[in-house]
């Protein structure tokens, strides 16, 4: 029940991220969706509107009380961060200027060897944080505090070392098996003692850790003084092919196998010194940082009027007081609208657009469809009473505490939005046909290959002729291992996790299950990669029959069904809108030029689509009853980003 509520939890968590990113910004939204679309205040020369929508205005203040109820909390923090460290630094004659933060940042790009240009839109693609925030929120108070700091503290020649190791040094390749007990890790060490060829099978079948498992207990090489002493010194102490006693790393138990020692890169540290040095000042500069920076907030006195109800309604214009020095709430709200006004506007223009199509059709969402709706992701992540009931008051706690989301943003910003448009699509079938795929895709065997990834077919070709002549599973891992564009696969001797059916990649799939063990294949196209696959057999079918998870199965792949044809009427809803967004400065008109937007299809009366290879691959993903246990914490497996073994 444990696994199945986790599984459940990130699908669940999964569809809502999607479909709020498919639907343009459902979250953090205003009380809007209570409205009704064609009443418009009326107009008023003191309303400006920051946006119209189908001649329905959202104005200005509206969009500064939902940025504020939304982002305030988050601002308001913000803003009493920096509150503390500029009187900090006013205290000592400190000042940090525009200019510092240039070089700063331009030092930042330098060290990362791209343009000024590329690290700001890497910070944005990344992070979520545009320029302006990016100067205001992290890099000034890095460098006020670094200068609290007393400036940058040089390494020692001891920790110049020690990353010399750990970056350019030798490394094990090695196999693992993780288990939970002591004495669950010796036992199966016993049995790699007596069969140490059978270290991969024992590793695929025993080891609680998902990711190495599911490749034979490959990790990526193993560096030193990058974690574990006691793991490093161990996996270091083998030689090829030996297998090592049991170690413990926190609360998992490991047994390593040696596959092999790489030498050093051929560098010498007086090559390095001052990369590793730089590296080392910034590392001990933030740590030294974070010390002042608590030593300052357990210094100060701080009020957050704007959380506190009582506070806020004795001091309405005031957001917080920091030492007795005031933020105002019109700075709050200012840096809000300034932030993230843009997205809080596509935001509420999406909750404008829903409300008008529901009151074309004649439809409206009542208190009993958002119950039902809270009641259906409670028991879809597995939230139960004792008695096998949905429990909507330990879902709603959660909601509140785990995702920090108050719960009447939630009904707002999720479930009222979620339950509109499963309104306004209708019902939406799931065919046997369905059903049979995801049941093979799930539970049905899979295909243990390994690949070989190549950038050209020319090459591809060259590969295939090599490993053709010699069709082992080792002659195939040496050739991954010296062609391969993939870094992972390549450093895993071309083990990727097992191919499924139905999984988004139709060619790779019909090649993978068309072999028989220990055939190769002929070259395959991906994209823009070309593959060779060794098949080295399948795996066994999970023991489930159809009609034990039929049901478990039909609501997974209705509600991913429901997500994808959600998307499509919600684009079509925005495509035939008149919009004019003031803030951004753009005007959108409805798709037929100087006619009102088209009528809406009726409830369940989209047109038949066919669909692309990415929401297949969307639907064949694992089931909430896949059962595949959670990966446990500790030593962390190889990722595979290789083409083999990405199914999206």
């Amino acid at each position: 029940m444990a696994t199945n509520r986790r599984v459940r939890h990130r699908a669940y968590a999964r569809f809502s991220h999607s479909v709020a990113a498919c639907l343009l910004g459902w979250l953090f939204v205003g009380l809007v969706i209570g409205r009704a679309a064609e009443q418009t205040p009326p107009a008023s020369a003191a309303v400006k509107p920051a946006a119209v929508v189908n001649g329905v205005d959202i104005t200005e203040a509206e969009l500064a009380a939902a940025c504020l109820e939304r982002y305030g909390s988050v601002v308001v923090g913000t803003l009493i961060n920096k509150a503390i460290i500029q009187q900090a630094i006013a205290s000592q004659n400190i000042s940090v200027t525009t200019a510092d933060v240039d070089a700063e940042i331009d030092s930042m790009s330098r060290r990362f060897k791209v343009s000024r240009e590329q690290w700001l839109a890497l910070i944005e693609r990344e992070r979520g944080v545009n320029e302006q925030q990016y100067r205001s929120d992290i890099v000034w108070p890095m460098i006020a505090l670094r200068r609290l700091a007393r400036g940058s503290i040089d390494p020692t020649d001891q920790q110049l070392e020690e990353q010399f190791q750990n970056q350019f040094g030798p490394t094990v390749k090695a196999r693992i098996i993780v288990q939970r007990t002591a004495a669950e890790a010796a036992a199966v060490r016993a049995e790699a003692i007596a069969q140490p060829d059978d270290f991969s099978r024992l590793a695929r079948e025993k080891s609680v850790d998902v990711g190495s498992a599911s490749v034979g207990g490959w990790v990526q090489p193993i560096r030193k003084f990058a974690g574990s002493p006691a793991f490093e010194e161990a996996a270091f102490a083998l030689a090829k092919g030996e297998i090592s006693n049991v170690i413990q790393v926190a609360d998992q138990f490991i047994v390593i196998k040696c596959e092999g020692h790489l030498p050093a890169a051929g560098i010498e540290l007086a090559d390095v010194r001052d990369q590793l040095a730089d590296a080392l000042r910034e590392k001990q500069s933030r740590e030294f940082s974070t010390k002042v920076f608590s030593q300052l907030q357990e210094a100060a006195t701080i009020e957050n009027v704007l959380n506190d109800s009582t506070s806020r309604a004795a001091s309405p214009e005031v957001a917080a007081l920091v030492n007795g020095q005031p933020i105002p709430i019109s700075e709050v709200r200012e840096v809000c609208v300034e932030r993230y006004g843009r997205d809080v506007l596509e935001m509420l223009i999406t909750q404008v657009l829903l409300n008008q199509a529901l009151s074309r059709q004649q439809l409206a969402v009542n208190q009993a469809d958002v119950d039902a709706e809270v009641t259906r992701a409670a028991e879809t992540l597995g939230f139960r009473t004792p008695d096998g009931q949905p429990d909507i008051e330990a879902w709603l706690k959660h909601v509140s505490q785990e995702q920090k989301q108050p719960v009447r943003h939630y009904i707002d910003d999720i479930v009222r939005p979620t339950v509109a448009l499963k309104k306004l699509i209708g019902s939406v079938p799931v065919t046997r046909e369905d059903l049979d795929k995801a049941f093979a895709a799930t539970f049905g065997p899979r295909a243990r290959c390994r690949v070989i990834v190549l950038d050209s077919q020319r090459r591809a070709q060259e590969v295939w002729q090599l490993a053709r002549q010699q069709p082992t599973a080792e002659k195939i891992g040496d050739l991954a291992e010296q062609y391969s564009v993939d870094p992972t696969s390549k450093a895993l001797r071309g083990e990727v996790p097992p191919i499924q059916r139905f999984g988004g990649q139709p060619a790779l799939e019909r090649e993978a299950f068309g072999l028989e063990p220990g055939e190769l294949s002929g070259v395959i196209q991906i994209a823009d990669r070309f593959m060779v696959l060794f098949c080295e057999g399948f795996t066994e079918p999970v023991g489930v029959t159809f009609a034990e998870v039929r049901d478990e199965l039909y609501r997974d792949i209705l509600e991913k069904k429901q997500r994808i044809e959600m998307a499509r009427f919600f684009t079509h809803l925005r495509q035939t809108a008149a919009i004019d967004n003031f803030l951004a400065g753009t005007s959108q008109s409805p798709v037929t030029a100087k006619q009102p937007p088209r009528t809406l299809p009726a409830a369940g009366e989209m047109p038949a689509s066919t669909l692309s290879r990415r929401e297949a691959a969307d639907l064949s993903e694992p089931r909430a009853g896949s059962r595949q246990p959670q990966a446990p914490a500790g030593v962390q497996p190889a990722t595979f980003e290789s083409p083999a073994a990405k199914r999206r």
